[in-house]
């Protein structure tokens, strides 16, 4: 029995047993080249019929548009991802170098408000300074909500969405993500805001937010009595 009367022997033979035929017997095309010249298939395009080794070739040619696409994705991502570790970077040394918490408090706001993109930037603390500058900056230490602190202490990843409780609602904002600021304990929360209602959604990644916050954390901890 020859090939094709082995390949088509039995009226039983359905699609699935003659694709498996094929890939058992990849040499089957090789005995019979001619048949790749006379095989002709529906033009993927919708423009008549082309050869078998044309649609072949038609459907290389949409895999590797598929893999160029998914690879300047990739690469896409790998530049956001670099422009975002730089602007950690600098959020990282300035930190650092505030040796003043006022002065801390003003490279943080304009950092997140230029690098990051965030409208609104409110911090609030509830531990003593070190520094005699606890008067000059009361704004960040006014009484604070039990409830609210909490929540808070319930987070284990920043909070992002449309609500926020209302004592701590900033004017014009219509999404938030809250940060609770801890060392062994939390010890304040920061909040970003904007006016922008899809800015921070809830189920949206927090890695780059929670290091934020891990990072001011880090950095109050010269600055305050803990």
């Amino acid at each position: 029995m020859n090939d094709i009367q082995e390949l088509t022997h039995s009226k039983s033979t359905d699609e699935a047993e003659i694709a498996e035929y094929l890939k058992q017997h990849p040499q089957f095309f090789e005995r019979h080249a001619d048949l790749l010249a006379m095989i002709h298939l529906p033009s993927p395009h919708g423009n008549g019929t082309i050869s078998l080794a044309e649609r072949q070739q038609l459907a290389q040619r949409d895999k590797i548009r598929v893999l160029d696409a998914k690879l300047a994705e990739i690469l896409q991502f790998g530049r956001e991802n670099d422009a975002t570790l730089s602007k950690m970077h600098r959020l990282s040394l300035g930190l650092l170098a505030a040796n003043e918490f006022s002065i801390l408090v003003k490279l943080l706001e304009h950092n997140l408000q230029e690098d990051f993109a965030v409208p609104f930037v409110r911090l609030h603390l509830w531990v003593d300074m070190k520094a005699a500058e606890h008067a000059a900056n009361m704004s960040y230490f006014a009484p604070v909500d039990a409830s609210f602190k909490q929540w808070l202490e319930t987070l284990t990843n920043p909070y992002c969405g449309k609500k926020i409780p209302v004592d701590y609602a900033i004017e014009h904002a219509n999404s938030y993500a809250v940060l609770p600021l801890k060392t062994t304990e939390v010890i304040g929360v920061l909040v970003f805001a904007s006016s922008d209602e899809d800015k921070f959604f809830d189920g949206m990644g927090t890695l780059y937010i929670k290091r934020i916050g891990e990072l001011v954390s880090a950095a109050l901890l010269s600055h305050c009595k803990i």
